[in-house]
């Protein structure tokens, strides 16, 4: 037995006339209210099945596209989320990145990218612009200059979602997710100590960054632990301009009080500590061992290959991104004390 449909006032439309067909006209076609249509097309459970095979199959025949742009102004939703980062020439964010994008086009959203470059002012002035209601939510990683957090709670009194990742303000009120820089510190300054640094000097860019201290704290707690004797001139504060970096590293390098070993917070002064051992000729690790937090793709071919705590960026930028969704889809979910803390990883290699 053969069964027959009649789609009423259904009629040929002509190729031209196709790139223009909307719910309206796919409604006329079917001889449906577009508001049925429309169900129909997003899978509702208050249409029958037999109705929702007809839609898709008259929607695909036609070359039916919704228009993204014109639903998201009828939700009062951009379909876009903003990345506010410090910089993406360090490996971390440019990981981070690929990470938040792998969830951001799984929801069907776009990602526009903020770079700081390490400014507050900049920091604040992008947030502030991001209040009009550009972005649908916002992921945020703070510069190292940054200090108070009034401008990102004005961004959530506005409306607009935060989510922080790796560098994280604890005062705000809402999810975080970062790796646990302390302990991987600790380790790190501990497996220096192991392959028998006695005195091991510790390269940092910021005394405001919460990462930052903790990795300091990590690296002070090895030290201490094991009876070493802790000296402040150890400690290199270093910046965003690399001919400084040189100059207060190979200072630390050429003192007559020469660490032995150098445990680096972050991943842009490695290339930097190599280029002053080699200008000096010490040779890594035989006059001095050299440890980093990166992940850097090219960690394993540097000259020695240098032992790494590798950050999970990707996971990361990931997990926030699914985050801050959480909270745009309103599951209901308490975010607002919310942190996460993926662990990183030791990778020993040649340069400890």
């Amino acid at each position: 037995m053969s069964l027959n449909f009649r789609f009423p006032n259904f009629r040929t439309i002509s190729n031209s006339d196709m790139s223009k067909t909307n719910i309206r006209a796919l409604a006329m076609q079917l001889g449906l209210s577009q508001g049925t249509v429309s169900k129909a097309l997003k899978d509702s459970y208050e249409i029958s099945a037999a109705t929702k095979k007809r839609v898709m199959a008259a929607a695909k025949k036609l070359n039916y596209v919704p228009n993204a742009y014109a639903s998201s102004l009828r939700k009062k939703k951009s379909k876009t989320i903003a990345v506010v980062l410090p910089e993406v020439a360090d490996s971390f964010f440019s990981v981070a990145i690929n990470g938040i994008e792998s969830i951001a086009q799984q929801k069907g959203y776009h990602v526009l990218i903020y770079l700081t470059h390490e400014n507050f002012a900049k920091e604040k002035a992008i947030l502030n612009e991001l209040k009009s209601g550009r972005v649908d939510g916002v992921l945020l990683s703070v510069t190292r200059e940054t200090k108070n957090s009034k401008h990102i709670f004005d961004l959530q009194t506005s409306g607009v979602p935060v989510v922080l990742f790796d560098r994280v303000l604890e005062e705000i009120k809402t999810a975080k997710v970062c790796t646990n820089d302390f302990d991987s510190s600790y380790i790190a300054a501990k497996h220096l100590i192991e392959r028998g640094c006695t005195k091991i000097a510790y390269l940092s860019i910021s005394k405001n960054l919460a990462i930052a201290n903790e990795r300091l704290e990590g690296y002070k707690k090895a030290v201490r632990e094991c009876g070493l004797l802790f000296e402040k001139n150890f400690l290199v504060a270093c910046n965003n301009s690399e001919n400084y970096n040189y100059a207060v590293i190979k200072k630390l390098l050429c003192s007559s009080n020469r660490p032995n070993g150098i445990l680096v917070s972050v991943e842009k002064l490695i290339i930097t500590t190599y280029q002053v051992c080699n200008a000096l000729q010490l040779k890594i690790p035989d006059d001095v061992k050299v440890a980093g937090f990166s992940i850097f793709p090219s960690a394993s071919i540097l000259n020695p290959p240098i032992t790494t705590i590798c950050q999970p960026a990707f996971e990361i930028g990931e997990t926030a991104t699914s985050l801050l969704f959480k909270i745009l889809e309103k599951r209901g979910v308490e975010l607002e004390n919310k942190k996460i803390v993926l662990p990183s990883t030791l990778i020993v290699r040649s340069s400890t």
